[in-house]
């Protein structure tokens, strides 16, 4: 692994330029963004820093000549598991229970909750080739970072890769 994180803002006002300063200078040569769900990374959290998330998750999933899409993980760490992951509960629609993970704009920036909950039509619940997006906690990451990582990469190859958006 190479740490590819953008450690200083990059001076400039224009979107546009910072979105392309991140592709080339940082994840030009990656392929998978480690993306850490902890509590000051919502959308809906009014805080600074948080452009710079949406900015490199953005850029992330930026597929263009030059630069190619890469693989998601998001990693819930500790303070936000009982946020993100709440238990299960029954469906009316296909009468059987599913997990419900709360990913949205008050638990994730809006690039990961989109690409993770890809709409789908006439579905109840996202099968994990639904998404391309891929979740796990700090606890089970750590025991094995290569196996959600090689997952995450993989996902770039996958149908589901052709349904994400930059921009939701």
């Amino acid at each position: 692994m190479i740490d590819k994180s953008l450690h200083e803002p990059i001076k400039s006002e224009d979107e546009d330029y910072i979105m392309r300063k991140i592709r080339e200078d940082y994840l030009s040569d990656s392929t998978v963004t480690i993306f850490l769900i902890g509590e000051y990374c919502a959308e809906n959290n009014n805080l600074e820093n948080q452009r710079f998330i949406k900015r490199e998750l953005q850029a992330s999933l930026y597929h263009r000549q030059g630069n190619t899409r890469n693989g998601i993980l998001g990693v819930i760490l500790p303070p936000m598991i009982n946020r993100v992951l709440q238990g299960s509960y029954y469906c009316s629609q296909c009468n059987d229970s599913h997990n419900s993970v709360n990913i949205g704009d008050e638990t994730v920036i809006s690039e990961f909750s989109y690409n993770y909950y890809i709409p789908q039509n006439g579905k109840c619940s996202w099968l994990e080739e639904d998404r391309y997006c891929v979740l796990t906690t700090w606890e089970e990451f750590i025991k094995n970072p290569n196996i959600y990582i090689e997952y995450a990469f993989q996902k770039r190859n996958l149908p589901i890769a052709n349904k994400t958006r930059v921009r939701p």
